[in-house]
């Protein structure tokens, strides 16, 4: 009898965390959310299937998830592999001919493939493409301040139709991010500004950054010292005081280019915890930090 009232009270307690949830499936439902997948936070296949878990829960409660990807590790451990040497200019991976074949090889063939698998295999849809296809990113030379970085690229277009066509089917889109110019050349694209650009051009309710890092840490040194909400008229002094600082501020910098394109709201959250996506999506207090411009959400 008392293992019956256990597990009563268990059953009672999920129903109660799934009601919770009910008010922002309703404020998500049929939106457009996309989420970025990349670098260190691949690493760990228990964390990554959470992640793709979470990606296929939100689609099949009404979500519309695009999913934008890149491939740090995967690729530097492909060019050492083939005899490459990994190089990299202020923080952007120098692209040269053989390196951009190891980027098409890696990101849009076994990175994409591999993660479309595993959606499939929960039940999901999932659509694997890159920005080559169909032009889905157009994209020219990237310009470094005199810097060449070989065939690394800047985003000059998003083909959102593409992308809403897939949605439209109930599929989930996942974009690997190279992409091409007019005459045909593919180029590595950051992932982080691929995600922003695709956001922007769907109009996107938010934009989720999946990291390696709980968010923005007042202490670098103290996860405990989260910022759990950064206003986008805070962003420039907090970048100019070195407050937001390192590998932070390219990120930061495409959320506060998403948000002024029109993108609701943006969240850095810390990939490493199972279900951090859902956390993010599905709960009051959510998980990293959220980015959003004063007024919105309030």
């Amino acid at each position: 009898m008392r293992g019956e009232t256990k597990m009563m009270k268990d059953a009672i307690k999920e129903a109660e965390i799934l009601s919770q949830a009910l008010p922002y499936i309703q404020e998500y439902s049929d939106k457009i959310i996309v989420v970025k997948y990349g670098g260190n936070a691949m690493k760990n296949e228990e964390l990554k299937q959470n992640v793709m878990t979470d990606i296929v829960l939100l689609s099949e409660i009404g979500i519309k998830v695009v999913l934008v990807h890149g491939g740090g590790p995967a690729i530097n451990h492909m060019l050492q592999k083939v005899g490459i040497e990994p190089k990299f200019v202020d923080g952007l991976r120098y692209t040269d001919k053989d390196t951009m074949e190891v980027v098409q090889m890696v990101l849009a063939g076994q990175t994409n493939k591999e993660l479309v698998s595993i959606l499939n295999g929960k039940g999901a849809t999932a659509v694997g493409l890159s920005g080559m296809d169909a032009k889905l990113i157009k994209a020219k030379k990237y310009e470094a301040n005199g810097k060449d970085l070989g065939f690394v690229g800047e985003v000059e277009q998003i083909h959102a139709k593409s992308i809403l066509d897939v949605l439209a089917h109930g599929y989930i889109p996942v974009i690997a991010s190279v992409g091409v110019d007019d005459e045909g050349q593919a180029y590595n694209i950051n992932a982080d500004i691929a995600a922003s650009s695709i956001a922007q051009a769907l109009n996107a309710e938010n934009m989720i950054l999946v990291s390696d890092v709980p968010g923005i840490l007042e202490d670098p040194k103290d996860e405990r010292s989260l910022y759990s909400n950064i206003y986008f008229d805070q962003i420039d002094e907090l970048i100019a005081s070195d407050f937001i600082s390192g590998g932070m501020i390219p990120k930061v910098e495409c959320i506060k280019t998403a948000l002024d394109g029109g993108v609701k709201k943006s969240c850095i959250i810390d990939g490493r915890i199972p279900h951090s996506i859902l956390i993010e999506i599905l709960s009051q207090q959510g998980i990293g930090t959220l980015f959003k411009k004063r007024g919105i959400y309030e």
